[in-house]
């Protein structure tokens, strides 16, 4: 009961989060497009679709947390849980083509030749701009560390990232009266930006996917448990499989070698029962005898 209470918790924030996400990027998309429009400014423009670009992103946060939170079946015997980090994936590799989009951008401006009127209308949507993303995405980090999800992680990036270009196009609006290529450069640096979000994004999320060593942390009480159990059995080599909020742990223990294989299977059955009981993760155990460390040697 406790457990599928926080799973419709985490549901309800990753959905808040993503529809919040979309009202509000759609807003600011009609209003830097319509500014981008008036003064001519590729980098205004790119930053709007940039904007667009995030309720993509947020429509993915609100899919991965409907279908997250689906139940397992037989033929998802783990649940959906991991349909937020195919998510992160996605949002990831659509802020790569956004960087891209703006590196063309910039360099077709820079050949162009021609300068920039921003004007004050500029000043104050891109200030505006920066306070609301800036805003979602503090909420989207505070929500993704609440409900541990990488994809409302995933999306605060997207929305910091949108906030710091919006950032780097006001200091060049400022500046754009005496440098005619200002407004081009912008594009390239905001798309340098996008690049490195996009990197941090893509490796935690493809790390989870292929299965990762639990932190210090979380290694330091799980062995402390085991401790606790007063077997004698020393863990080691672990590795954890995350689907949502469903764990999956291997791990090996070294056992006395003298145990008969009903005792051994017990002290197993015990270690796994009490992760399972006090983390709520599902372990599988390899027994091993003292002095052999792996299969075949």
């Amino acid at each position: 009961m406790v457990v599928e209470a926080a799973i419709n918790s985490k549901r309800r924030l990753i959905l808040l989060a993503g529809w919040l996400s979309i009202v509000g990027n759609i807003i600011l998309f009609l209003l830097k497009l319509w500014v981008g429009v008036i003064t001519g400014s590729v980098a205004l423009i790119a930053d709007a679709w940039h904007t667009l670009a995030d309720s993509l992103g947020s429509v993915i946060v609100v899919l991965s947390g409907w279908v997250g939170a689906k139940p397992a079946d037989d033929e998802h015997p783990f649940g959906h849980g991991r349909a937020d980090l195919i998510s992160s994936v996605v949002i990831g590799v659509l802020l790569a083509l956004i960087g891209l989009e703006f590196v063309f951008k910039g360099v077709e401006q820079l050949r162009a030749g021609a300068a920039v009127t921003y004007g004050w209308l500029a000043v104050a949507v891109t200030v505006l701009s920066i306070v609301v993303k800036e805003g979602m995405a503090q909420y989207a980090f505070w929500a993704g560390r609440r409900a541990r999800s990488p994809v409302l992680k995933a999306d605060g990036w997207h929305h910091r990232t949108d906030a710091l270009s919006s950032l780097v196009v006001l200091a060049g609006i400022l500046v754009g009266s005496w440098f005619w290529w200002i407004d081009g450069v912008l594009a390239i640096l905001v798309a340098v930006m996008i690049f490195y979000a996009s990197y941090e994004i893509l490796r935690d999320s493809i790390n989870r996917l292929i299965g990762e060593t639990p932190d210090e942390s979380m290694l330091m009480d799980i062995e402390a448990a085991i401790e606790g159990l007063h077997l004698g059995v020393v863990p080691h080599h672990y590795h954890l499989h995350r689907y949502g909020d469903h764990l999956e742990l291997t791990f090996h223990v070294t056992m006395t070698p003298t145990l008969t294989l009903r005792e051994a299977h017990q002290q197993a059955c015990q270690i796994e029962e009490l992760l399972r009981r006090r983390f709520a993760i599902e372990a599988t155990v390899h027994m091993e005898p003292e002095g052999e460390t792996k299969c075949g040697r």
